[in-house]
Parts: C-alpha cells; structure tokens; sequence
C-alpha cells in the first residue's frame, strides 16, 4: 500500500471557463499527464484552486479525474480542511468514486495543537480505512507545522501511507524520513526540493511544475530514484528557473499564466485569484522562451 505513491505526482490546476469547472479541459489534461509519463495525478489541491471550488464541485473535479485516468495511473484527491467533519466527507467520496488515495492539508485558521492533528487525521483515516491517506504538511499557507514526532505517530496507522512535505526546510524533511521509516511516503511539497529530498530518503513530489513540464519532472524523479543523481541534476539545473518563476507571486497564478501562454489552457481565476502582474507574466514568459516551451502545445488524446 505505502509504495504506490511516489515518483512525480501533478498538483493539477483546475480550468475554468465561463464561470464554471472546464470539465472537457480537465479530461483533456489527465490524457496530457498520462502521455508525457506523470506517475500520479492529485486534483482539488491548492493549485487546483480548491478553496473556491463548492462541495459539488470538488467532488465532480474529483470523480472527472477518476473517471479519464481509467485506472492508467493512481488519482490522489485533495480531500483536506480545517473542518474534520468536512473533511471526512471529502475523503469517504473519493473513496466511493474510486480514487487511489487521498491527500489530506492539515487544518489551516483553526491553529490546532500537535494532539489536535494526530486526532484529525486519525479520525479522518478511521472514517476511511481502505483508502491510503497522505498528510499534507504546509505551514506557510496553515499557520501550524506537523511536528515530526506527530508524523512518526501518525505512520503508525497502517492507511496513513506518506506526507508531502512542503516545510521548506531539508533537515525537518530529513528528520521525517529518518523518524517515519522506510516504508512511510515521503514526498517533496516544494519542486525546488525534490532533488535534495530524494537524495536523503525522499521518494518524489507533488509538483507545481508538471503541469507545464511533466516529462522532466517525471525523468528526473526516475533519475534520481536509480540512484543516477548526476543526470537528475542535469535536469533541476535546466528547469529550476521554471519552478521558481511558478512562485513569483502566489500558486496557482503563475503556472496558470504559463499553461495559458504554452496553450494548455484559458487563463482563468477565480477570485480572489488574479492573473499576475505584467512584469510577473513576463518573467515566466521568458523562462518558456529559454525552455522551448512558448509555443502551442498539442494535447494528447
């Protein structure tokens, strides 16, 4: 169960047009995915712009994704919230509808003690014990770390399978796989540290970036992975100014910005997500230009 959830999973974007969820374009990206060899695909994320989404909506994203993915590669649903309740209700719809797993944030405004997280995602893995779950550590966006102590408890629910780490720091990330073991999933939550990660234990990222690059991102997990850490870094030194032009300004404007620009997609928010300034949308530009990648791109089907 731990060990099908790792490589380069896609933190995908959630298109829109005319005010609603661009169902036909949502499939049209799982194929693109699927063709270009991404091992996982994770809707209803932050890129995926879930805090706007309704409950329908979330859920409809959710089961599209499911549905064209066909069993080609696992689908992880964002299912997390600051509500366990809601989150539950999340996590017990993907697994009715067939996802491979879940991918639960922690609990952001709340502020919840470490017991208080043990307790939600405890509660959340016992409302759904036969989908494996992965905890989403993100401080920057929840205002309260999961402490390593607390995921080391948490690992030892057998459907609490891994965390995306996405503390910003490689010594905490460190700490967890060393404090998890082996067989717990630990995942970058930051594409500029994915090489590092892997390098001390990690096993891939949920990534930003592979929404415009999925080949790379994939080759150079897989590089890594076969202990090939002179080509993986040949691919992060080429492609680093695009993970960093993605966080420019907040996620998902930038790498939205950028599939717009590559003809992945219609460059639509929604509030209180905005398109990127014009000096922003620039500065990504000129990295596709760098990359070859700012031009039309043909989405597979």
């Amino acid at each position: 169960m731990r060990r099908q959830f790792q490589g380069s999973l896609v933190a995908m974007v959630t298109p829109f047009r005319d005010g609603r969820v661009d169902e036909a374009k949502v499939r049209e990206l799982v194929d693109f995915h699927v063709a270009h060899g991404t091992d996982g695909l994770v809707p209803c994320g932050t890129t995926g712009e879930s805090p706007t989404l309704s409950h329908d909506e979330h859920k409809r994203v959710v089961e599209i994704v499911i549905e064209q993915a066909a069993g080609r590669i696992p689908v992880v649903a964002g299912t997390g919230s600051n509500s366990t309740a809601e989150a539950i209700d999340l996590t017990v719809h993907a697994a009715r509808a067939g996802a491979t797993g879940a991918l639960l944030v922690s609990p952001y405004y709340n502020k919840p003690t470490q017991e208080g997280l043990y307790r939600h995602f405890r509660t959340i893995a016992e409302a759904a014990p036969e989908l494996p779950q992965i905890v989403y550590n993100i401080q920057s966006r929840t205002a309260v770390n999961v402490e390593t102590d607390t995921l080391a408890r948490l690992a030892q629910i057998p459907n609490i399978v891994g965390v995306k780490e996405a503390s910003g720091s490689l010594d905490q990330m460190t700490a967890v796989v060393l404090a998890c073991g082996p067989d717990f999933t630990v995942l970058s939550g930051d594409d500029n540290l994915t090489l590092p990660l892997m390098a001390v234990g990690g096993r891939g990222v949920i990534s930003v970036a592979s929404n415009e690059i999925p080949g790379e991102m994939a080759q150079m997990v897989e590089a890594a992975e076969r202990n090939d850490f002179a080509g993986a870094r040949a691919i992060h030194t080429r492609i680093l100014p695009l993970m960093q032009a993605n966080f420019v300004e907040s996620n998902p404007g930038p790498v939205k910005a950028a599939m717009a620009a590559m003809g992945l997609l219609e460059e639509v928010y929604r509030l209180p997500m905005v398109p990127p300034k014009p000096e922003s949308k620039a500065r990504v530009e000129a990295v596709l230009k760098e990359l070859g990648l700012l031009k039309a791109v043909a989405v597979a089907r």
